[in-house]
């Protein structure tokens, strides 16, 4: 193959600077707009940390409730190895279908080449959806529809914000919000568990056999969906980087490679191994230092007093502060602030699918044609959201039935059911008897979570109402 002389090849560079790859015009408007790929392994970091190290954790000390001091850890530490196992297994699973061409850049697109068309469109991509009704309250105890509606005309505003690379700053201010909301959470909790002012430390579990083994598979779901990240691919995605030397390639491959030109997505560089391993460990450090310590601290404090958010601890029965109230409005600030940063990530499913839908991906992401369809749809999409979050009172229940029937299967099951049907390890090796045995226990825990989840919403279905001010 000839080479191109450097006079050819700054023609070349300058008029792929100023032009779209065909194949890359080729791409739905919610692909190219929204999932467009231009960030680094660090940006990964931030998106990772803000899908996972949210506020829902505040609500682990009220697993530990149900579960007690052994089994709260274990699972804590399950949860952990294996949703990071899962999550780089996707990530292989990813780049194995770029390399050949096919690139994945939604969930469902995953479900739908690997599990076949019905399990992207009518289970994966429901779920994805789903995460949006719980971006208005992460544990159920604040006051409910005044919150919800200022929570969701400021989300208003941030749902504009164009594609997931656009949050990579954002992002990293959720990271700090997150140690700084999950240290506020961990020093209160020592502040009253160590003072007089606190309730007597109790850790004992429900006498009641039935009530104690559905508590735990309530607890477990909970868990799950304090894991849970149902977004891997869009984020992986998001840090894919068209650099100077793929550019090139481009060039000369498009000229003597017509079978370049016939995959599908190939004009756009593919993922950058390690990327996502980085990444993670990142967002796994994070993880780490702030569900273990709100998680043992608010339980030591609190024991099975434990509220589903551990800041609602922070009060006693009364309504008076055990800490200074000072320490709980910049607490529940830095929560709030983090929760709108996790709900803009969580609403890129969601305004992907807008985009795919109503706008033109040939014409410019800030033409008029493509602006004004933008701010409505997004707009109508949050106002919708907002209405169902402030007339449904029961978040709590809702998170646990979420995480039994859609984060416990998306993040400790598919994962490695993808990577099985897509590597086909030999069924003599390790691990694909390693990959079976999660299928099978985290299937079979799904299952039973769910009873646990239904039944705990019809325990509690005599208490809602809508509009309620819980």
């Amino acid at each position: 193959m000839a080479s191109l002389h450097p006079s050819s090849k700054a023609v070349h560079e300058e008029e792929d600077l100023n032009h779209v790859p065909p194949q890359e015009k080729e791409l739905d408007a919610g692909a190219l707009f929204v999932l467009k790929s231009k960030g680094s392994w660090i940006h990964s970091g931030y998106h990772l940390t803000t899908s996972i190290v949210a506020p829902a954790l505040l609500s682990l000390p009220y697993a530990f409730a149900s579960l007690g001091w052994a089994s709260g850890i274990m699972c804590l530490v399950v949860g952990a190895v294996v949703t990071f196992y899962s999550y780089n297994l996707i990530s292989l699973v990813l780049e194995h279908h770029a390399e050949l061409g096919h690139r994945h850049l939604r969930f469902r697109d995953m479900a739908h080449d690997i599990l076949g068309p019905r399990w992207g469109r009518y289970y994966v991509g429901p779920v994805q959806f789903m995460a949006i009704y719980l971006l208005s309250n992460p544990g159920g105890s604040m006051k409910l529809y005044e919150f919800v509606i200022i929570f969701g005309s400021f989300m208003l505003i941030l749902a504009q914000i164009p594609s997931f690379h656009s949050l990579r700053h954002i992002n990293l201010v959720s990271l700090v919000l997150s140690l700084a909301y999950s240290a506020c959470a961990t020093a209160g909790s020592i502040y009253i568990g160590s003072s007089s002012k606190g309730p007597e430390k109790d850790y004992s579990l429900s006498a009641n056999t039935e009530t104690r083994v559905f508590g735990i598979f309530n607890a477990i779901a909970i868990i799950a969906t304090t894991f849970g990240n149902g977004i891997i691919p869009e984020i992986q995605v998001s840090i894919i980087t068209i650099n100077h030397s793929f550019r090139e390639s481009y060039c000369l491959f498009h000229s003597f490679s017509q079978p370049l030109v016939s995959r599908p997505g190939a004009t756009l560089a593919p993922p950058v191994k390690g990327k996502m391993f980085k990444g993670l460990c990142v967002c796994y450090a994070v993880l780490i230092a702030t569900f273990f310590c709100v998680a043992i601290s608010g339980y030591w404090a609190f024991g099975n007093q434990s509220e589903g958010l551990i800041l609602s601890n922070f009060l006693d029965q009364d309504g008076n502060a055990l800490v200074p109230k000072g320490f709980i409005l910049i607490t529940n600030l830095f929560t709030i602030l983090q929760l709108s940063a996790v709900s803009v990530v969580y609403l890129q499913p969601t305004n992907e699918v807008l985009e795919r839908t109503f706008a033109d991906p040939q014409s410019g992401e800030f033409s008029t044609r493509n602006v004004i369809p933008r701010l409505i749809s997004r707009s109508l999409s949050v106002i919708i959201a907002t209405t169902i979050a402030a007339m449904l009172p029961f978040f709590g229940d809702i998170n646990a039935m979420i995480g039994a029937f859609g984060f416990l299967p998306l993040d400790f099951v598919l994962p490695v059911v993808f990577y099985n049907l897509t590597f086909k390890p030999s069924k003599r090796s390790p691990i694909f008897w390693l990959n079976v045995s999660i299928a099978a226990v985290f299937s079979a825990m799904g299952v039973i979570a769910a009873v646990a989840a239904v039944r705990q919403i019809s325990l509690d279905a005599k208490t809602y109402r809508l509009f309620a001010n819980v």
